[in-house]
């Protein structure tokens, strides 16, 4: 049995990352870092079907949890600048 859960807070971390043009850009590598650092840092909340949460979700709550996807994008980008080779662009 295959169960289709996801946690909402990496669905839009992924769209973030993908309207800033990162997900092309930054090597694969370090995405998937930067991605788990970020994710560590924020609760999790899983869902079933993404279109019923895209219909059921309360504005002031999504924009909430895109400041919190934000600040902690941010947070780990400091800290993979400190922890991983310099490389070039990142």
């Amino acid at each position: 049995m295959q169960l289709e859960i996801r946690n909402y807070y990496e669905v839009l971390l992924l769209e973030m990352l993908s309207d800033e043009g990162l997900i092309d850009e930054l090597p694969e590598d370090y995405l998937a870092d930067l991605c788990c650092v970020t994710l560590n840092q924020l609760p999790v909340r899983y869902i079933r079907h993404l279109v019923d949460t895209y219909f059921f979700e309360d504005y002031d709550e999504l924009k909430q949890m895109k400041t919190e996807i934000q600040s902690a994008l941010e947070k780990s980008r400091a800290f993979l600048k400190t922890k991983l080779p310099k490389q070039e662009n990142l």
